[in-house]
């Protein structure tokens, strides 16, 4: 597998990680809601700097508009729903930060876990569908400059502030 898309499917590993954790929000409930509200808070700390910044940023800069220049028709249907899903992940988790700061521990959990599945279910769809679409438009030599496109962002973004982020999963230790 090339280098450029084993990056993001790794990504993705990690970034299930986190969504088990997600899933079992609920179960914080009732326990110290300090405990609760800062467990929360790094989860979402996590996603939007390492889903969202890291990884959605490397999809949406570099990758789909790769795919869009050499496949219209990935352009105006899933990529279109990958930019709507990515949209929809950040106003979702701004909400869960508002009703955690309102004490609505409940909505807070219900949202977390609306999340959770949102992004896995998203997640299988770049994995089965749209990476595989990309192997067969991308030569390797395409594949190659993607790959050090994501270097470079990783780079820019900060490495060591990307394996930190990897760290708070460990951090957490939530029950899954």
């Amino acid at each position: 597998m090339n280098n450029s898309l084993r990056i993001l499917f790794n990504e993705h590993e990690i970034i299930s990680r986190a969504i088990e954790m997600a899933r079992n929000a609920r179960y914080l409930i009732g326990m110290d809601n300090d405990d609760y509200e800062l467990k929360i808070s790094e989860l979402i700390r996590f996603f939007r700097l390492y889903a969202d910044q890291y990884h959605h940023h490397k999809e949406e800069e570099i990758l789909f508009p790769e795919i869009a220049r050499k496949n219209e028709l990935l352009a105006d249907g899933i990529l279109k729903e990958m930019y709507d899903h990515h949209a929809y992940f950040r106003d979702l988790l701004h909400s869960i930060e508002y009703d955690l700061g309102q004490k609505q521990y409940e909505e807070a959990a219900e949202k977390m876990e609306k999340y959770a599945e949102a992004l896995l279910d998203h997640i299988a769809v770049e994995n089965d569908e749209l990476f595989q679409a990309a192997y067969g438009i991308f030569t390797e030599e395409e594949l190659e400059n993607i790959y050090y496109r994501f270097i470079d962002l990783d780079r820019e973004l900060g490495e060591q502030k990307k394996l930190d982020l990897v760290d708070i999963l460990k951090e957490l230790s939530m029950p899954v």
